[in-house]
């Protein structure tokens, strides 16, 4: 083989491998969990935000990687004092995105870690701000949430300008420093016990109150329905004095009403085995047998 063969071969080879190296250099793929920054000469010219395989300029154009999962930053353990200048112990962590990846990588050039900086100064001060706006009781009843929510409020949207979101900032950790821990809980338990001392004794002076006025009111009720009775009992005298009024009105009513009344107590003196009845003879009941 000649040696112009030989060249002809060769460069045909490395024609081959630099457009391989090109296309392979101009390739760019994306994951669903990162974006793309696409730079010229150091600068930003677009963002690939969607996954797959998209194209650059080799050799001119760069491809620079930031995440798209959420991310988490756990702050350093540091000291927060309250409203009523007690020293409580704060562990804090954030969640957070990047949300815009351009204005991302203009204002912290893409950097993580400027990133976690500017969390870092932005959650410190707003948990400081808020502890330092409540008392030590109020900051350890508010650790069901409330308190994230407060820290939350009080960032706003100051992170959108570096294109970054927070989804949430969590205490992991809200405690009184060991040092003096026993004491604030011995007077936290003794007021505590003051007040429930106190409202036991208003309960009980509402109950005593309550059950006065419910023995008055049966006592008032007991009283109304007694006069009611005797009032019904009266009313029932007098109506059965007028039917006996009506009864001896009446000469053939009166003897019928007599006759009765003697039979009632001839039966009502039968009692016993001996059924024996002894009469005088003018005796109303003797009278009975022996009218014609």
């Amino acid at each position: 083989m000649s040696k112009a063969k030989k060249a002809g071969k060769f460069s045909i080879i490395a024609l081959v491998i630099i457009a391989v190296l090109c296309l392979f250099s101009s390739m760019v793929i994306t994951y669903q969990d990162e974006y793309k920054l696409i730079r010229v000469f150091g600068k930003v010219d677009r963002v690939i935000t969607s996954s797959g395989i998209s194209f650059k300029i080799p050799f001119v154009e760069e491809a620079d990687t930031i995440p798209k999962e959420i991310l988490l930053y756990d702050l350093a353990t540091s000291d927060v004092i309250t409203k009523d200048k007690k020293t409580m112990v704060a562990d804090t962590y954030v969640l957070w995105r990047i949300e815009d990846p351009l204005l991302f990588a203009q204002t912290l050039s893409a950097s993580v870690t400027s990133a976690e900086g500017r969390l870092n100064a932005s959650v410190y001060n707003a948990l400081k701000e808020v502890i330092g706006s409540m008392s030590q009781s109020d900051v350890i009843s508010a650790r069901d949430g409330m308190l994230s929510q407060m820290i939350e409020e009080r960032i706003g949207d100051s992170m959108g300008q570096y294109g970054i979101k927070l989804v949430t900032v969590e205490t992991k950790h809200l405690d009184l420093p060991s040092d003096n821990k026993t004491a604030v809980y011995e007077r936290m338990i003794s007021e505590r016990e003051q007040m429930a001392a106190q409202y036991r004794a208003e309960g009980d002076s509402k109950s005593q109150i309550i059950k006065n006025t419910t023995d008055k009111d049966v006592s008032i009720m007991i009283s109304q329905a007694q006069a009611a009775a005797e009032q019904t009992i009266a009313e029932g005298e007098a109506q059965y004095m007028q039917i006996l009024s009506a009864a001896y009105a009446d000469a053939s009513k009166s003897e019928f009403y007599s006759f009765v009344r003697s039979l009632d107590a001839a039966k009502n003196s039968l009692v016993g085995e001996n059924k024996t009845l002894i009469l005088s003879a003018n005796s109303p009941i003797a009278r009975i047998f022996t009218a014609q």
